[in-house]
């Protein structure tokens, strides 16, 4: 029996109102993603792929269509069960790490494990083994301001995967580095895969994330134009 999709996309669409102007985002676009791999969505700025991510996330609602998130209908959820369901199933990397800057590595890591009540004693527990797994245990206790790009980027890599999801959403994760720091953090992105099972799925407009990726989906003006990979 064939393993049902992390993510399925069915016909989504997502239309803006400016005035009295129709902004047309997303125009029917469908796609899955298996477990265990890798997909990059490509598209020049302004293609749709950002609000795809969004939606795929639970962060913004579709026009049209439906979004199934490990077996779940995120159009089914209001704002608190979203929020709930995030927190345990989806970990997020972003393009500017979005780490707080009063805070250590540590605590940052920690972050998404306090907000859903975990005993403090395994927030430890699995903080050092999140920053173990990135290669910064030794940087546990130094703020973002002290750390490199890349070092960051990593820091926000263990706070995706300290929660241990299903799958994992990335907007840009290299877009703010160099191609050293790039290719590490892919690599980490790998290793998620094979290591823990995880689907990935990457924002992107560069040609080395999606030659990395399983398979690269290519969006342009809110319509699924090409499949490569």
């Amino acid at each position: 029996m064939e393993a049902e999709p992390i993510v399925d996309v069915r016909s989504v669409s997502k239309v803006y109102r400016d005035g009295s102007v129709e902004v047309h985002a997303l125009c029917g676009v469908s796609f899955q993603v298996e477990p265990r791999t890798t997909v990059a969505i490509m598209g020049p700025s302004g293609s749709g792929k950002t609000t795809l991510l969004n939606i795929a996330a639970g962060l913004d609602s579709p026009s049209g269509g439906e979004v199934i998130v490990a077996g779940q209908n995120m159009g089914a959820l209001d704002a608190k069960s979203a929020t709930v369901f995030r927190r345990r199933h989806i970990g997020f990397v972003f393009q500017f790490f979005n780490l707080l800057p009063t805070m250590s590595a540590r605590d940052n890591v920690g972050l998404p494990l306090l907000a859903d009540g975990v005993p403090r004693k395994e927030i430890e527990r699995r903080v050092a083994g999140a920053l173990e797994e990135v290669k910064l245990g030794h940087r546990a206790d130094h703020r973002p301001h002290q750390m490199s790009g890349g070092e960051q980027q990593r820091v926000a890599i263990a706070r995706a995967i300290v929660i241990r999801p299903k799958l994992l959403l990335a907007d840009e994760p290299t877009g703010n580095l160099d191609s050293k720091s790039g290719a590490e953090i892919l690599g980490l992105f790998r290793r998620c895969v094979l290591e823990h099972g995880l689907s990935v799925v990457i924002v992107t407009h560069s040609d080395a994330v999606a030659q990395a990726s399983d398979r690269a989906l290519v969006i342009r003006d809110g319509r699924l134009e090409q499949r490569a990979g």
